[in-house]
C-alpha cells in the first residue's frame, strides 16, 4: 500500500507541528516552506481550508490513507459517545500506534513495520496487521526472535515507559499491556477533531 515517504520536515512545517516526532530542522525553521521565508504575506485560509488541514495532519501523524481514515471515522460515527473524540481514541488503539507508544519504535512508521515484518505479538499470537484493534487488557510484545533486533533495542534505549497512563511496561517481558483506551485529556497531539468531524458532515 502506498505510503508517503517524501521529506517529514516539509510537511511538518506546512501544518506547524512536528507531527513526525523529534525534529531539528523543524525546530530551526517553524514556519512554512516556500522560497520567501517567515516574512510572506499568507491568504487568508477559509472555514474549509483549516477543517482540509486539520484533517491532513491527523493522516499524516497516524500514517493513514484516504480510504482508511475516512472508513476509521464512519466505524467512529457509530459508535456511542462524541464522534470526534472516538475517532481518536480509534487512532490510538491501532497497534501500529500502541507498538510506537510503548517505545518499540521511534515513530509510528517504526512501529508500522515492526508489526508489518512480522515482529510484534498480541497476547502471545503473531500479528502483522498494523490496524488491528488494540483492546483493554491486550499484552503487546517483541516476538522471541527478535528481542536482539537492533531497531528495537536502540528505540527503547533510554525510554521512559510510564510516559502513557493506559500503558503498563513489563521490561523483563519487553512486553506492554494497554490498560485501557485514553481519554482524550490524555492524547498529546495537538489536534482538533471537531474541525475533522465538520468537514466530514457537509
Amino acid at each position: 500500500m502506498a505510503r508517503y515517504r517524501g521529506p517529514q520536515t516539509k510537511i511538518a512545517r506546512k501544518f506547524g507541528s512536528p507531527i513526525f516526532g523529534a525534529d531539528k530542522a523543524f525546530e530551526k525553521k517553524n514556519y512554512p516552506p516556500g522560497q520567501h521565508g517567515p516574512n510572506k504575506r499568507r491568504k487568508k485560509v477559509s472555514e474549509y481550508g483549516i477543517q482540509l488541514k486539520e484533517k491532513q495532519k491527523t493522516k499524516y501523524t497516524y500514517g493513514l490513507l484516504e480510504k482508511q481514515f475516512y472508513n476509521l471515522f464512519l466505524k467512529a460515527t457509530r459508535t456511542k459517545g462524541i464522534t470526534g473524540e472516538v475517532f481518536l481514541k480509534l487512532l490510538e488503539s491501532r497497534l501500529d500506534n500502541v507498538v510506537f507508544r510503548l517505545g518499540l519504535a521511534k515513530s509510528r512508521a517504526g512501529g508500522r513495520q515492526l508489526v508489518s515484518h512480522k515482529h510484534i505479538t498480541v497476547n502471545g499470537e503473531l500479528v502483522n496487521v498494523p490496524s488491528y484493534h488494540v483492546r483493554a487488557g491486550d499484552v503487546v510484545g517483541v516476538r522471541e526472535k527478535s528481542k536482539s533486533l537492533e531497531t528495537i533495542t536502540d528505540a527503547l534505549a533510554g525510554q521512559s515507559h510510564t510516559k502513557f497512563s493506559w500503558l503498563e511496561w513489563d521490561d523483563s517481558q519487553m512486553a506492554g499491556k494497554f490498560l485501557n483506551v485514553p481519554e482524550r485529556d490524555e492524547i498529546p497531539e495537538n489536534i482538533k477533531e471537531q474541525l475533522i468531524v465538520e468537514l466530514y458532515s457537509k
